[in-house]
């Protein structure tokens, strides 16, 4: 009995460790996404390089969290809540990775858009808008992580609808630019790829959000609408 007792007890720190090394690349990937648009919005050249320097750090989070769970595997041979668990964690840190990636291209991005002289250096708004939303997807969707929070999980699948009529209209805006002033092509195409990276962001914080719902109500929501995702999470 007491043997049984203390391969549990063991069992649920590593689980225990496990969540707490999700949470800190969480806590790394929502700085490198603040840091990417504040680099972008002022053309910090230090903070640009930091970005895309950093994302290494992240790539090895990746690595480190997913052999720790490898090993869970093959030592505990987990099964039903506790492995879903592991499932949890395993495609969490790969969408952090992937958020990660973003953040670096929005700072090569910025490199790119401050690297020449232009004569026509964009406006930000509707990015640091559309950004401070996705952000918030990602800050909900680790809370969500952290407490198994349902309710937390909704909201941030309802939220990606919004990051992408956002994104919409960011895309005309830019669009309508161009085809006023050919001179603001090239920057314009920069700010449509950070855009891009940033709904894309949105989607990875979604994705993590479902992997909540998974772990609590062992149902896959992937692929179905926030109103389906809602209705489950309420029964």
């Amino acid at each position: 009995m007491k043997i049984k007792e203390h391969i549990s007890k063991r069992f649920d720190a590593d689980l225990e460790e496990v969540r707490t090394r999700v949470l800190q690349m969480g806590g790394l990937v929502e700085q490198q996404i603040e840091h990417a648009i504040e680099a972008l919005t002022n053309g910090n050249e230090e903070l640009i390089e930091q970005v895309i320097t950093r994302d290494h750090g992240v790539n090895a989070m990746e690595v480190s969290i997913d052999e720790i769970c490898n090993q869970i595997i093959a030592r505990r041979q987990p099964t039903a809540s506790d492995l879903r668990m592991i499932m949890m964690v395993i495609k969490t840190i790969t969408d952090l990775e992937r958020i990660g990636d973003e953040a670096e291209k929005i700072a090569r991005m910025a490199r790119l858009i401050y690297a020449t002289e232009r004569i026509h250096k964009p406006r930000f708004v509707e990015i640091k808008h559309v950004a401070s939303i996705a952000v918030d997807m990602v800050h909900k969707a680790l809370d969500a992580f952290a407490r198994l929070d349902l309710n937390a999980a909704a909201q941030v699948v309802r939220q990606d609808e919004q990051v992408d009529e956002e994104f919409l209209s960011i895309m005309r805006q830019l669009i309508t630019f161009m085809m006023e002033d050919p001179r603001t092509i090239s920057t314009s195409l920069e700010t449509i790829f950070v855009a891009k990276a940033i709904e894309r962001i949105g989607d990875h914080a979604k994705n993590m959000s479902e992997y909540v719902v998974y772990m609590v109500k062992g149902k896959d929501v992937r692929h179905v609408t926030a109103e389906e995702i809602e209705r489950e999470v309420r029964e």
